[in-house]
């Protein structure tokens, strides 16, 4: 069961206050970008393409335009202009692939757009998009690792940014160790699936256009789109104020925004599109499949000699993406001798993207999983063999940790799960035809920062109000802007109002890299800071700051601020202006390393004769720098760890070898956890103040605490059993044809 009450405060940690768009979500008041009612509004519905790879030879449109009701159809041949290209968004632009919108004929993945059919109701617009004839010249495609025609590259030589971390002699430390470990691991591909679907509305006023989509970064899609359409930046306003759920798959610009902004403008009249679940899988990008490689080698007594770790990823023929978590791998534990490698398999698949904790899920998998086959083979506890090889420097370039509270968070979370009782023996627990299994592994996740300003009014009669545009997720980005505003000017929270995802706001970097709270909060913190100061009246009761302002006839007062965080570049707020994060921290800065740790410990349940799989409990403990409200601190990390079981025991995104193409692309076929798969879950927070990142201390949450659950699966899993699974997702299937 999880507790639904509200965590106490420890230490300096802010105020458990409930969220403050509560109310507003509850009662259906918040508009999310479908709910934004516009007048005269067309409605869109794309077609995708069914083949991989290919070409379109030849469009009849003749039975859908003879349609009642249908408006307009754009394809490659009548969209006329078209869309210019802009960059992918790991080069340094906007786009999620840099495939262009509606470009040509060819065909680069399966789910492809390749129309969109306007009309007067979204069902004559589905219906004419049905009816429409599209005769292919379709090629041989390959659709992941093995498959025909897929090309492996060595991800150095692809990315120039990146650089395989490596240090000391790792081949001839791992062939003089007495103790080693040698073995793969796998992850699949998985989509993020969030709640909201991806809409997008669009509206011209003349030469200005107005777009309601969900995103994670609003000034990002402004200043892509407007490269797209070759119009300014300053004639695009992005709404977004409430996010539906994202995980990293509405931080770039997709394939669709573009088409229904030129679709509006060609009508006249604004554009409405809610694409499809099953569209949502290839408008958006995922998580792509991963096979990583764990060589340790030990001294008996535990102290790490050498690691080694390889990963292979797969991505499309025109990106080339990867996620690259050797950067944090390799800098978890002190070891002497070090060697890293990832490549890229292209495919005939769209680009993958940002999901949850992009690198260190899949990632940590293998090097949590590979700690606790080491822990076996030394018959060591787990717990013991972290704590031997704890460091307050990461290994590759002797940089120090600015924080790290790894052992507290295996201490406490160890004592709360009752670890002591363990017996360590494989298969030696059993509840009547239940195995039981106890396993843990650490979460790890570098804490960024990025450039931010924020504008912040106080008015005399002890209002304030707070305009950033920062992106509510379901972050609770809201409430801790409001809990900060208010304790740095002294005012009640019910007398702040903020003001969240709109481009006419000044500018917040994108919701991703666990970065928007830390970012955002440092600079709303400085410009009341400043309001204060202005007055004469720093550190004084907010009482005297309201009588100063009405002693000097003033109504209201504001301030505007720009904060540019430790590593970023001097310009960075001028990039923020043009869409750029540009996001410093973790194991990139020159004379530091920034990271949040964590600790989880999972039970699980393997019935003897069906194999079938239970998680009673989980307790996870995480140490984040400072908590502003741990109400939505709890439910960030206990979401992320109940994803953690989604991700380990149900997520796959099943494809078809022969056409590369997704098969169970709905909620109805795509596994994930329901209430009956999650047990107690119990949070730890660690109290921990990093002022070194930022003069809050604060860290980030949103992401370690699916970072780990998977290994610790695994780890159970094998102490329940004596089967290793090292191939996720963790199912009955592996189990059985273990046995």
């Amino acid at each position: 069961m999880i507790d639904p009450a509200a965590p106490a405060p420890i230490g300096n940690m802010g105020q458990p206050i409930p969220r403050y768009d509560a109310r507003a979500k509850v009662t259906g008041k918040a508009v999310y970008a479908a709910d934004a009612a516009l007048p005269d509004v067309a409605f869109a519905c794309l077609l995708s393409s069914p083949i991989a790879k290919g070409r379109i030879k030849a469009f009849d449109l003749k039975a859908a335009r003879g349609l009642p009701g249908v408006l307009d159809i754009l394809t490659y041949e009548t969209i006329g202009d078209g869309i210019r290209k802009v960059k992918f968004s790991t080069e340094g632009g906007p786009a999620s692939n840099s495939v262009v919108p509606l470009g040509s004929a060819e065909i680069a993945y399966a789910g492809q757009t390749i129309a969109m059919v306007l009309a007067e109701t979204l069902e004559a617009a589905q219906d004419a998009a049905y009816q429409i004839g599209v005769e292919y010249e379709e090629d041989p495609s390959a659709a992941t690792f093995d498959s025909k025609g897929a090309v492996e590259q060595e991800l150095a030589q692809q990315n120039k940014k990146h650089d395989d971390p490596k240090v000391g002699d790792f081949a001839a430390a791992y062939d003089a160790a007495p103790v080693k470990i040698d073995a793969s691991y796998s992850t699949p591909t998985q989509h993020h699936n969030p709640i909201e679907l991806f809409a997008t509305q669009c509206v011209w006023n003349g030469s200005q256009l107005t777009v309601h989509e969900p995103s994670q970064n609003v000034y990002g899609i402004k200043n892509g789109l407007a490269a797209q359409l070759g119009i300014e930046p300053s004639q695009i306003r992005v709404l977004s104020r409430y996010v539906g759920g994202a995980f990293g798959s509405k931080g770039a610009l997709t394939q669709r925004t573009a088409i229904v902004a030129i679709a509006a403008r060609r009508l006249g009249r604004p554009v409405k599109l809610v694409p499809t679940r099953e569209q949502g899988f290839t408008i958006a990008t995922f998580r792509a499949e991963t096979r990583q490689r764990m060589q340790l080698a030990a001294t008996r007594d535990g102290k790490l000699q050498a690691l080694s770790h390889e990963g292979s990823e797969v991505t499309s023929r025109a990106d080339p993406y990867a996620v690259a978590g050797t950067d944090a791998s390799t800098r978890m534990y002190a070891c002497p001798n070090v060697a890293s490698n990832v490549t890229i398999v292209r495919a005939d698949r769209s680009t993958p993207g940002f999901m949850r904790a992009p690198a260190e899920t899949p990632y940590f998998f293998a090097l949590e999983s590979a700690m606790d086959e080491l822990a076996v083979a030394l018959n060591m506890d787990p717990i013991e063999l972290r704590r031997v090889n704890d460091t307050q420097t990461e290994p590759i370039k002797g940089l120090p940790y600015t924080s790290r509270a790894l052992m507290p968070c295996f201490d406490q979370a160890a004592e709360a799960f009752g670890w002591k009782g363990r017996d360590p023996r494989p298969g030696s627990t059993r509840d009547g035809d239940w195995l039981v299994g106890w396993g843990c592994a650490a979460s790890a996740y570098p804490t960024q920062m990025a450039a931010a300003t924020a504008r912040v009014r106080v008015f005399s009669d002890g209002r304030a109000q707070v305009e950033t545009a920062g992106h509510e997720i379901g972050n609770g980005l809201y409430t801790v802007v409001a809990q900060t505003a208010a304790e740095r000017l002294g005012l009640p929270v019910e007398q702040i109002a903020v003001f969240l995802g709109d481009t006419d706001l000044p500018p917040a970097p994108v919701a991703g890299g666990s970065i928007s709270t830390a970012s955002v909060c440092t600079v709303v913190a400085q410009a009341c800071d400043s309001l204060r100061a202005r007055l004469g009246q720093d550190g004084k009761p907010a009482a005297d700051v309201i009588a100063a302002m009405k002693d000097r006839g003033m109504g209201a007062l504001e301030d505007y601020a720009e904060s540019i965080p430790h590593g970023v570049a001097k310009d960075g707020v001028q990039a923020l202006y043009k869409g750029a994060a540009m996001p410093m921290g973790g194991a990139r800065l020159k004379d530091r390393i920034q990271f949040a740790f964590g600790a989880q410990f999972v039970e699980v349940r393997i019935h003897a004769r069906t194999r079938e799989i239970r998680v009673p409990r989980m307790v996870g403990a995480f140490a984040s720098g400072r908590i502003l409200n741990p109400r939505t601190a709890h439910s960030q990390y206990m979401g992320g760890m109940i994803w953690g079981v989604g991700s380990a025991i149900h997520e796959q995104t099943e494809i078809d070898p022969r056409a590369s193409r997704y098969v169970n692309a709905n909620l109805a076929d795509y596994m994930i956890p329901v209430n009956a798969d999650v047990g107690e879950v119990h949070v730890i927070m660690i109290p921990e103040e990093d002022t070194a990142i930022n003069p809050l201390g604060v860290k980030g949450i949103g992401e370690i605490g699916i970072v780990g659950t998977s290994a610790a699966l695994a780890n159970a899993i094998y102490h329940a059993t004596s089967q290793r699974l090292r191939d996720l997702p963790l199912r009955i299937d592996s189990l059985i044809t273990g046995v």
